[in-house]
């Protein structure tokens, strides 16, 4: 049975496969689910494979259908709103940075750029291909570490990418997304945030929000939930998850997991095969 006909008779569907990877992540998904505004702190890889979706990220608004190659980078803000009443399915595979970095470290001999996918959607029949490829290896249990490696610098090498420099940031913004980065369940105010950046509260909130298309708050809420993701995966339970992660209770942390990755932790912790 395809994803989108078992959208017939669930709301939708999410398997997360296991990974022998350490710092990658595969995903299968078929959804209706309209996605707000939000970011991965790894790069995701994948392919449409049914259905069609919109999506406004950091490279501009872009539509995806079947056979699209679609990649975010890490910390790059997006939403996906589907096209039609048929909902989209789609496979990724998210790489902690480290990963792709090293590869791409490999490849250019240059270890002061950082890489970023330029094109968010593309039709590139080889690209697709090589990604099935890699996809099935890293779900099939006998697949040699060796020919996974080979298949992702396949992969990669015909993938759409530059190498940049680190994005400037106002420093002071850059002390508040490190203090929200390392303490995400710590209990922080406006003002704590102003007195550790040396800027108002009013330029707090308005600079925080220019620079990353957050305010303060939500980017609090999005690292909580990768936070709690984390411990899902790793078999915590619920409850545990939500006072470790900071929330107020498992409801609050259910409210922001669904707006960020469009299913419950319930549902996302059974995902998990």
């Amino acid at each position: 049975m395809s994803l989108v006909d078992k959208l017939g008779k669930m709301r939708g569907h999410f398997r997360i496969y296991p990974s022998g990877n350490p710092g990658v992540q595969i995903v299968e998904a078929a959804s209706h689910h309209q996605f707000a505004r939000h970011t991965h702190d790894q790069y995701g890889i994948g392919v449409i494979h049914q259905g069609a979706q919109k999506s406004i990220s950091g490279r501009g608004m872009v539509e995806a259908g079947p056979g699209h190659l679609i990649t975010v980078n890490p910390g790059e803000v997006h939403d996906g709103i589907p096209i039609g009443e048929a909902g989209r399915s789609w496979r990724m595979i998210y790489f902690d940075p480290e990963i792709i970095q090293l590869v791409e470290n490999d490849m250019r001999e240059d270890v002061a750029s950082i890489m970023e996918f330029t094109e968010p959607a593309s039709i590139n029949a080889l690209a697709a291909k090589q990604f099935q490829h890699l996809f099935n290896a890293l779900t099939s249990p006998n697949c040699q570490p060796l020919l996974q490696d080979e298949m992702l610098i396949d992969l990669l090498s015909q993938t759409q990418k530059n190498t940049r420099e680190q994005k400037h940031m106002p420093s002071a913004i850059r002390i508040i997304k490190q203090l929200i980065d390392d303490e995400p369940t710590a209990t922080l105010t406006l003002a704590d945030l102003a007195k550790a950046s040396g800027l108002s509260r009013f330029q707090v909130l308005r600079s925080f929000a220019t620079a990353t298309g957050f305010t303060p708050h939500s980017y609090l809420m999005q690292r909580r939930a990768d936070l709690a993701r984390r411990m899902i995966l790793q078999g915590a339970a619920l409850a545990e998850t939500a006072a470790a992660s900071g929330f107020s209770d498992q409801s609050h942390m259910n409210r922001v997991f669904v707006h960020k990755y469009g299913i419950s932790p319930g549902i996302y912790a059974a995902s998990v095969i």
